[in-house]
């Protein structure tokens, strides 16, 4: 992992409607290239709206979200082609396309990206072999397990070869022996491919498992963010204490 800021998020505000609340407020946020990084709450906190900004989905009310120094809401659409590229995505409910094979959902980025026929076929070969679905192939995702599903989800996002993965709640429909597997290879991931992940979760136990450092969100507000071991050591804003009184009982 590299001291290096990768995502950097400054002074960061969304709000979706005049007369609402914000959805994110003053949110600086930091990570480096090439670690774990997670980002907690309650449902509502302002999760998913964080990693929308990120791949520029959504546009900031005001504040800076860059990526390698450059502010994404800057961006043409050249430009935004160009940093989705850079950036897979899983998510909470597989995301995949159900009249198409696992084939097809696994070459879909590179077709939008216009790779040649022969390439977008090779590098498909290749990740099926690497995630276990070689023999699933002409599957479509009905006829899958969750667990396959996730690996098909997580093999489309990686096919563009990116350096930053973004899981939205990727193991929430997962029962904990398939999440464990899930969590697994994303490390395998981080580790062989130097591929700098951002976990959207509401489960503290994952931040745990996998996690280098984590962000709290509390109401669209960061509440506290450091190392793992340090925020589960001395939690001190009571949205960090609920998440863990939380992890305990379930673990009961």
């Amino acid at each position: 992992m590299s001291d290096q800021a990768v995502i950097q998020l400054t002074d960061v505000r969304k709000r979706f409607a005049a007369n609402s609340g914000p959805a994110l407020d003053r949110v600086d946020l930091s990570v480096a290239r090439g670690e774990i990084f997670g980002v907690i709450g309650q449902s509502g906190a302002g999760k998913s709206t964080l990693v929308r900004l990120i791949n520029a989905l959504e546009r900031p009310s005001s504040g800076r979200v860059e990526v390698d120094g450059i502010d994404v809401s800057t961006l043409d659409a050249a430009g935004l082609r160009q940093l989705r590229r850079r950036i897979g995505m899983i998510f909470q409910n597989f995301g995949l396309l159900s009249s198409r094979t696992v084939t097809q959902n696994v070459a879909f980025p590179l077709k939008l990206a216009g790779d040649p026929r022969a390439a977008i076929d090779a590098r498909v070969d290749e990740l099926l072999l690497r995630f276990g679905l070689s023999d699933h192939a002409h599957k479509y995702p009905a006829q899958l397990s969750g667990g396959q599903k996730q690996r098909v989800g997580i093999a489309r996002a990686v096919a563009t070869q990116p350096d930053i993965l973004l899981c939205d709640e990727a193991t929430s429909a997962l029962d904990p022996q398939t999440t464990r597997s899930v969590l697994t290879l994303l490390k395998e991931l981080n580790r062989e491919l130097g591929l700098t992940v951002v976990l959207i979760t509401h489960e503290m136990e994952v931040v745990r498992a996998i996690c280098d450092r984590v962000a709290v969100l509390d109401h669209g507000v960061v509440v506290e963010t450091g190392p793992v071991a340090d925020i589960f050591d001395r939690a001190a804003h009571p949205a960090t204490q609920r998440l863990l009184g939380a992890m305990a009982e379930h673990a009961v």
